[in-house]
């Protein structure tokens, strides 16, 4: 009797929730379709594909075992892809990665909601910016011709002659850390905020009974409570060390400065899909993933270990 009340009580509970459950089905078909399924395409990497065979192909094309993995390792672009890759993505996990733990803190320290929402929304908006507009913006800003920052300091006497940001290799990972931060700080800062709203207020208040300044609020209590939300977003930030710079070389990238933007992202597309060399790069893609999954195993061993916070 006990044991059917207890099922009525979650048919009727399931049924109270079926609109909930038909947004975790949608997501569930939705990586069933486009993440899980095509992970079967993986296989190309270790035969030599042709597009002309189709999707029959794909289980029919000759195994060639490890043969695009070595010609990828042995290509004379691979060490200058590793070091673009890497340099950016840690410039951008050195520099970046603090700013919206410190501007969600900043924030929250302000006084007046009206002002708070205002500097939170106006932070925030350039997130939605696609990398075209945002590449358009820094274009117009830093172009050596008609550049915003290269005729005001003309007329200020500052340099002689226009500095080719956009164009000199030398600048190129300073270019894509700045537009980096402008774009995501105010977004990245959202989660944190989220962290600190679920702050107790009664902690802030005894610590300041106890005459504990800001500061040392921030220090003892806003920054331990948050400690979990940072270890976790370090390591997907770390577990997307090879990746996620995709739309910004591609844009930012040029002739001029391709020693320097360059990343493996855009490599594989150019291969992939502008050489048709599809198991080259899917080779090359597979290889991405592979050192991905094992920084973010490594990422999550690690954090467990220090702070005790973990993804899994």
């Amino acid at each position: 009797m006990k044991m059917k009340m207890e099922k009525s009580q979650r048919m009727r509970t399931f049924k109270r929730q079926l609109p909930l459950h038909g947004f975790v089905f949608a997501g569930l078909i939705f990586l069933l379709l486009f993440s899980l399924i095509p992970m079967a395409g993986v296989i190309i990497a270790f035969e030599d594909y042709d597009i002309k065979a189709g999707l029959t192909g794909i289980f029919t094309s000759q195994f060639v075992g490890l043969k695009h993995f070595k010609a990828f390792l042995t290509d004379r672009k691979f060490p200058i892809l590793m070091r673009n890759t890497l340099c950016i993505s840690v410039l951008k996990l050195i520099f970046s990665f603090p700013l919206p733990i410190i501007f969600a803190i900043m924030i929250s320290e302000m006084g007046g909601k009206v002002y708070k929402r205002v500097v939170q929304t106006v932070s925030y908006l350039p997130h939605f910016f696609s990398w075209i507009i945002v590449s358009g913006i820094l274009f117009t800003f830093f172009s050596t011709n008609t550049g915003v920052v290269n005729e005001v300091l003309l007329k200020l006497g500052a340099i002689d002659k226009p500095i080719p940001i956009l164009m000199d290799p030398k600048y190129y990972y300073g270019l894509a850390v700045f537009s980096e931060i402008w774009k995501e700080t105010g977004w990245g800062a959202i989660i944190y905020l989220a962290a600190i709203a679920g702050i107790s207020p009664t902690l802030y208040e005894s610590a300041r009974i106890d005459g504990a300044g800001r500061m040392q609020c921030i220090r003892h209590i806003t920054l331990p409570s948050i400690k979990g939300t940072v270890a976790i977003l370090l390591i997907l930030a770390i577990g997307g060390l090879f990746g996620s710079n995709f739309d910004q070389a591609m844009l930012l990238g040029n002739t001029m400065n391709l020693s320097r933007s360059e990343i493996l992202e855009v490599f594989i597309y150019k291969i992939g899909l502008g050489q048709g060399r599809y198991s080259f790069a899917a080779a090359a893609g597979l290889f991405q993933s592979v050192i991905s999954f094992i920084l973010v195993l490594s990422a999550n061993a690690v954090s467990k270990k220090v702070s005790g916070s973990s993804l899994f």
